[in-house]
């Protein structure tokens, strides 16, 4: 079968037209250190992980499903880390259950498309991104969902000008990221689901169902090859949500990507990825502010589950869902600030005003939420005086 077919949509078969640039000739970017691209803020998960990715498919000797770079094992190896047998370190992607990543990679061998379901800041596009590369070697074939994105950016547009100069035709056709990964057998994602009017998600119930993408314009249909799949994220606590179809929904198998189950293992998704960022820009290394982010975490903790750690005293929590996600960008910010405007060395005053954001997104109700719980829990823990006054502070 060729890389991409579309077929007539009459009974009587047409010869095979491309419809999408092939992946040679689309745009790519070099891998980090090679040319411009090694300026990237944030390379690409086949860019920034390609010798991991490399070091895999070299001892790979399972069994791929078609068009896949890796095999199941090695695209779950990738995503939880491990050594290889030549010694090469596999670093963790994701934190969490190892059941929850198989099943995610075994999903997206089968015909079913994968929803990765979470509450924000469960690393919902962390874990897609790298399914993607994992399996396709791009994870680039995306369609960001907004409450303004249009039926066009999952099926097809057209070049207007073209349109207008010769009429539907081959060449005014603009694949979208889905057609285009349908043409080659790759691995779509579109992200924030939910936030996509509800008629425009339903646009995806043809392409999930039959593997085929009609376009009625030129009589033409294109046909999903071997190795597509897609994988949706979604979360239904941000407002503005648009609940999915039970057609739709029966389409994918589900996945919930639970929040971090311990406060170590918090604090070492949050290590990982402060690390990462930090590295893009040449902000201090973490160690020098490991106290810090413990301390980060274990307040986004207590609040988020309404009890301190010990279990002892009762909190009020706060409307903001004070996610991992949320506890990277306030560590990461304190991290600039200790650089450009400190010693370097992450301290509780540069990580205050951070928090105080994060945690009072209602100014009236939240931030009687948090003066009760800095007077009532953290004024009284003890090696935490710093961190009281730094946050009264700004919180004055």
């Amino acid at each position: 079968m060729s890389a991409m077919s579309v077929t007539s949509a009459s009974a009587s078969a047409s010869s095979p037209v491309s419809t999408s640039a092939s992946a040679s000739e689309r745009p790519t970017t070099a891998e980090p250190g090679q040319g411009e691209s090694a300026q990237a803020l944030r390379p690409h998960a086949e860019h920034a992980f390609a010798a991991e990715l490399t070091a895999l498919a070299a001892q790979d000797d399972r069994p791929r499903p078609a068009r896949w770079k890796l095999s199941p094992w090695a695209v779950a190896t990738y995503l939880l880390g491990g050594t290889l047998p030549d010694g090469t370190v596999i670093t963790p992607k994701y934190v969490g259950p190892r059941r929850i990543v198989e099943v995610a990679v075994t999903t997206l061998a089968t015909d079913r498309a994968l929803l990765l379901l979470g509450v924000p800041g469960t690393a919902k596009t962390w874990v897609s991104e790298h399914l993607a590369a994992a399996v396709s070697g791009d994870s680039t074939l995306l369609v960001q969902g907004t409450a303004g994105t249009p039926e066009e950016a999952i099926r097809y547009g057209w070049n207007y000008a073209q349109l207008l100069a010769h009429g539907p035709s081959r060449d005014a056709l603009v694949p979208s990221p889905v057609m285009r990964a349908m043409a080659e057998g790759m691995t779509a994602r579109v992200e924030e689901l939910t936030r996509i009017p509800a008629d425009v998600q339903d646009s995806l119930i043809t392409i999930l169902s039959e593997k085929t993408l009609p376009v009625p314009e030129l009589g033409q249909e294109v046909q999903a090859v071997r190795g597509f799949n897609l994988i949706a994220t979604a979360n239904d606590r941000d407002r503005g949500v648009n609940d999915l179809s039970s057609a739709l929904r029966r389409r994918f198998n589900t996945v919930v990507l639970p929040l971090p189950a311990s406060a170590d293992a918090e604090v070492d998704i949050v290590t990982r990825r402060v690390e990462q960022i930090g590295r893009s820009l040449d902000l201090p290394a973490v160690p020098d502010g490991i106290e810090e982010i413990h301390r980060v975490v274990t307040v986004f903790r207590e609040l988020r589950d309404g009890i301190t750690a010990d279990g002892r005293t009762k909190v009020k929590s706060p409307s903001g869902t004070l996610s991992t996600a949320e506890a990277i960008s306030v560590v990461t910010n304190g991290l600039a600030l200790s650089a450009h405007f400190g010693d370097g060395v992450l301290r509780p005053a540069d990580v205050a005003a951070g928090i105080l954001g994060a945690v009072v997104r209602d100014p009236a109700a939240d931030r009687v939420v948090w003066q009760e719980y800095l007077e009532t829990v953290v004024r009284e823990r003890e090696g935490w005086t710093d961190f009281y006054r730094a946050c009264r502070e700004v919180s004055a």
